[in-house]
């Protein structure tokens, strides 16, 4: 025996494995393949069974949507997969592990981005709310317009208007700009009208005139006072 023989024969050697314990690898690598054998069973099962309702929402000529349960990502998936393959549109909506779920749309229903908007948020689309609010955003806008042609045909009005919707809010500034304008038939002078623009020597040779002006006015009639006195028998 040479030395490499000695070492390996001291070296541990490692634990053979008995009968007791190779049975039970088994029976755990066939329960594992039973188990696997068995999800995949009830996967076929749950997409037989989404196929079906899929179909007979299809068929269904009064409905252009579905809702579907919360179900999980594999779920999800088998019914997404299902609603392509059938010619859908799909969507998921929802917290993931919550409520997430899908909706199936038909291809011939027009859906909005304000109606995908309020499924986004969580919110269940009211045609009427919706048509309701599609009238106020048009008013909104025409008012948008009215005040965009009140700001260039009066910068001054407009900008009164804004400063009282500022402290009082949009509705209220409008009402109190209405009641407090000032009507320019009395004499309304816009404030950069009145600030006087000339310089300080302007200012002053302008004093000096009218002086001049006022002075030589009252010598005038005492003048002609002294000719008719002259003239006086």
């Amino acid at each position: 025996m040479d030395l490499l023989d000695s070492i390996m024969s001291k070296m541990d050697k490692p634990p053979s494995i008995n009968d007791k314990q190779k049975k039970m690898m088994k029976e755990q690598q066939k329960a594992a393949e039973e188990a696997k054998n068995k999800e995949r069973e009830r996967l076929n099962q749950f997409r037989k069974h989404i196929e079906e309702r899929v179909n007979r929402f299809i068929q269904n000529v009064t409905l252009m949507k579905k809702k579907f349960e919360p179900m999980d990502r594999v779920a999800r998936s088998i019914v997404r997969d299902v609603a392509d393959v059938a010619g859908l549109t799909t969507y998921a909506f929802g917290v993931e592990d919550v409520d997430r779920h899908v909706m199936v749309f038909k291809k011939e229903y027009v859906l909005t981005e304000d109606e995908l908007e309020a499924y986004k948020n969580g919110e269940e689309w009211d045609p009427e709310k919706a048509k309701e609010a599609a009238m106020l955003k048009e008013q909104r806008r025409k008012e948008d317009e009215v005040r965009a042609k009140q700001l260039k045909k009066d910068p001054c009005s407009s900008k009164f208007t804004e400063k009282y919707e500022r402290l009082v809010g949009k509705e209220t500034g409008k009402d109190s700009a209405r009641i407090l304008e000032v009507n320019k038939q009395f004499g309304f002078v816009r404030s950069e009208l009145k600030k006087d623009k000339r310089t300080i020597e302007e200012a002053l040779a302008d004093i000096h005139a009218k002086k001049q002006k006022r002075d030589h006015g009252d010598e005038e009639p005492h003048q002609g006072h002294s000719e008719e006195e002259g003239n006086d028998p």
